[in-house]
C-alpha cells in the first residue's frame, strides 16, 4: 500500500470529495450487522429491564452487567486478537458504540470502559502491560477508568497538580494527588492516572490498580443525569506505583490524554446516535397512540415538523460520523505500514490526524441529541414531564454530552484553530486556497445557472466552504497570533465549518444511496438533504455576518458581505411538504427507518 493519505485532517475544506470515496452506514457487512444485533439483544435482555435499578445504583449491578458484556465479547470489539479481543475496525467499534448509546447510564459506563478506560493501554502500553491488563479489560475480568480531571484542572487539563516522585530504591513512583469526575470510579479495577513526575511541565501516565494501598474515594456524586453512572473523586496518598507501570514514555502523558480525547470525541459522536434513534422511536410511538381533538396527534402538522426534524438531525449526524470513522480506518492502514509504527501509535496518529473532524462530530451530534430529546418531551406534552416516562431520563442524560470529552465551547475553538494551524504548518494548502477565494471576490457575481440536482448541491457545498475560507483568511490577517483570544470569531467560523462538513457528508451519502434504495425511499433522503442544506445556508449566513462585523476590516467588509450573499444563496425548498413526507414515513413505520 502506498504510504499516502487519500485525504488529510481538515482537507475536506479545500479538496472536493466524491461519493465513492466515503463510507456510508448502508454498506455495513454481515459480520458488522451481527455485532450490532448482539448489542441490541444484550440491551433488551440485560439493560433496558434494569434502567430504574441502574439509576438507583443498585450495589454491584452496573459492574455485573459490564462483566456480562465482556463474557459476550462486547468489551473487546476493537482490541487486537492477540490480547483476547476481536480486532475489528474502528468503523465496527463505532457501530457498537452507536447501538450501546441507546442505554442511558449504561452507555456511559460501557463507553468509559471500552474507550478511555482501555484504549490508553491498548494504544500506548508495551507487550507486558497489554498482556497483564488489556487481556482482562477485553473480557471484563477487569474494569477500567480514566483519571485526568482535577478540581483545578478541567478544560485546562495539563494544569493539574497530581505528582509522582521516584522512590529512593528506584522501584516505585510515589503518587500523590486528587482526581474528580471519574466515570466508573466506584468499581474500576484499573485506572489510567495522569501525574507530573518531579517538576515536569507536562503529564506522564501510569497504570494504577484500585486495590493498592493509599487510594481512597469520596462518596458517589449526585448528578443531574446519568444517575446510574458511577462518578467519584479519587485521592492518592503515597501510592506506590511500580516503575514498570509507567505508560508510554516520561512526559508523554499529555499527548496520550489529547489523542485519547480525539478518540473519545468521535466515539461520543457515534454514541449519541443510539440515544437519538431510541428517542425518535419513543416519540413516534407516543404520537401514534395519543389522541387529542378526536384524532392521533401524529396527524398534526406541528408534530410532524418535530418528528421530521428529529430524523433529519440524526441522519445528517450519522452521515458525517461514519464518513470520518472510515477516514480514521484508512489513515491507520497507511500509518501501520510505516517503519517503527506499531498498532497503537498508528491508530493514535490516525485519531490525531482527524482531530478537527472529531471535534465537529462531538459538538454537532451532542447538540442534535439535545434537540431530539427536548422535542421528545414536547411531543409527549404533560406526560413528557412525568418522571414515569422515558423522556425524563433521556432529557437529563443527554445534557452531559455537551460537557464530556471537552466542553462544546472548547471543541468549537479546536475545530477552527486546528484547521488554521494545519494550514500555517503547510500540512494542508489552506491559505493558498483561501487567498484564491479572496482574490476572486472583486469579480464575484450572482449568476449561477442550475445544472442538475447533485451538480447544484455540490455547488452550494463548495460555496459554504468558501465562506469559511475567506473568513479564516480575514481573521488571521486582522488578528494574527491574537486570534486565539477572539473566541467569538473562532466560534462563528466553527459553526460554518461544521455545517459545511455535515452538508457535504449528507450530500455524498444521498448521492451514493441512489444506486441502493428504491425510488420512493430515495426521494425521502433527498427531502432530508434539501431541508438541511436550505437551513444550513441561513445558519451560515448568520454566523458569517457575526464574524464579519466582529473582524471589522474596513477594506474587506463590503466585499465579504457581498460574497456571503452570493455564497449562501440556494434554491428555495418547500420545507413544510418535505418534512411532512419524512414524518409520514416515520409514522407509517412507527420507528426510525432511515
Amino acid at each position: 500500500m502506498e504510504n499516502k493519505l487519500t485525504i488529510e485532517g481538515g482537507e475536506f475544506l479545500i479538496k472536493k470529495t466524491e461519493a465513492h470515496e466515503i463510507f456510508i452506514p448502508e454498506e455495513f457487512d454481515e459480520e458488522q450487522k451481527m455485532i450490532a444485533q448482539s448489542c441490541d439483544d444484550f440491551l433488551e435482555t440485560e439493560v433496558f429491564p434494569n434502567l430504574e435499578n441502574i439509576d438507583h445504583q443498585e450495589e454491584g449491578l452496573m459492574s455485573n452487567i459490564l462483566k456480562k458484556a465482556g463474557e459476550l465479547g462486547l468489551l473487546g470489539i476493537s482490541v487486537p486478537v492477540e490480547y483476547d479481543g476481536f480486532g475489528q475496525s474502528f468503523v465496527t467499534s463505532m457501530l457498537a458504540s452507536e447501538r450501546m448509546g441507546a442505554a442511558n447510564s449504561f452507555a456511559v459506563a460501557y463507553s468509559a470502559h471500552t474507550g478511555i478506560g482501555s484504549c490508553p493501554i491498548a494504544y500506548y502500553g508495551n507487550h507486558e502491560q497489554k498482556q497483564k491488563y488489556l487481556t482482562k479489560l477485553a473480557t471484563g475480568e477487569l474494569l477500567g477508568a480514566y483519571c485526568l480531571t482535577e478540581p483545578g484542572a478541567g478544560s485546562d487539563a495539563n494544569s493539574g497538580t497530581t505528582k509522582a516522585v521516584l522512590s529512593e530504591d528506584g522501584k516505585y513512583y510515589i503518587l500523590n494527588g486528587q482526581k474528580m469526575w471519574i466515570t466508573n470510579g466506584g468499581f474500576a479495577d484499573v485506572q489510567t492516572v495522569f501525574a507530573k513526575i518531579d517538576n515536569d511541565r507536562v503529564y506522564s501516565a501510569f497504570i494504577v490498580e484500585s486495590s493498592w494501598e493509599g487510594i481512597t474515594y469520596n462518596p458517589e456524586e449526585k448528578k443531574m443525569g446519568i444517575k446510574g453512572s458511577s462518578t467519584r473523586q479519587i485521592f492518592y496518598n503515597d501510592v506506590k506505583v511500580p516503575v514498570e507501570n509507567l505508560l508510554g514514555k516520561r512526559g508523554e502523558g499529555f499527548r496520550i490524554a489529547l489523542n485519547i480525547l480525539h478518540m473519545g470525541r468521535i466515539k461520543l459522536g457515534g454514541n449519541v446516535l443510539g440515544g437519538a434513534k431510541r428517542a425518535i422511536d419513543q416519540s413516534v410511538n407516543y404520537s401514534n397512540e395519543r389522541k387529542q381533538f378526536g384524532q392521533l396527534i401524529s396527524n398534526f402538522g406541528s408534530i410532524k415538523q418535530k418528528l421530521a426534524e428529529q430524523v433529519i438531525k440524526t441522519f445528517i449526524s450519522e452521515s458525517a460520523v461514519y464518513r470520518v470513522s472510515k477516514n480514521i480506518d484508512d489513515a491507520y492502514e497507511v500509518y501501520k505500514n510505516m517503519e517503527g509504527c506499531d498498532y497503537g501509535r498508528a491508530l493514535m496518529d490516525a485519531f490525531g490526524q482527524f482531530g478537527s473532524e472529531a471535534a465537529i462530530m462531538k459538538v454537532f451530534a451532542s447538540e442534535a441529541l439535545d434537540y431530539i430529546v427536548d422535542e421528545e418531551v414536547q411531543i409527549m406534552g404533560g406526560m413528557g414531564f412525568s418522571a414515569e416516562m422515558p423522556a425524563d431520563r433521556n432529557y437529563r442524560d443527554s445534557r452531559i454530552n455537551r460537557i464530556f470529552e471537552g466542553t462544546n465551547e472548547i471543541n468549537r475553538i479546536l475545530v477552527t484553530d486546528t484547521i488554521i494551524k494545519r494550514g500555517q504548518k503547510g500540512s494542508i494548502k489552506l491559505f493558498e486556497k483561501a487567498k484564491e477565494v479572496v482574490a476572486g471576490l472583486d469579480n464575484l457575481k450572482d449568476d449561477y445557472t442550475p445544472k442538475g440536482y447533485f451538480e447544484d448541491m455540490s455547488h452550494y457545498v463548495e460555496n459554504f466552504k468558501n465562506v469559511a475560507l475567506m473568513l479564516m483568511e480575514a481573521a488571521v490577517n486582522k488578528f494574527d497570533r491574537k486570534l486565539v483570544h477572539e473566541q467569538e470569531v473562532l466560534n462563528s467560523i466553527a459553526d460554518i465549518l461544521m455545517n459545511a462538513y455535515v452538508a457535504e457528508s449528507t450530500m455524498l451519502r444521498v448521492q451514493k444511496l441512489e444506486a441502493i434504495k428504491p425510488a420512493d425511499m430515495y426521494s425521502l433522503y433527498k427531502d432530508i438533504l434539501d431541508v438541511y442544506v436550505f437551513e444550513a445556508a441561513s445558519l451560515i449566513y448568520k454566523h458569517a455576518l457575526d464574524a464579519i462585523y466582529s473582524i471589522e476590516d474596513e477594506a474587506m467588509t463590503e466585499k465579504l458581505l457581498n460574497a456571503v450573499k452570493v455564497y449562501t444563496k440556494v434554491a428555495g425548498v418547500n420545507t413544510k411538504d418535505a418534512r411532512r413526507r419524512i414524518a409520514d414515513k416515520l409514522i407509517e413505520e412507527n420507528r426510525y427507518c432511515f
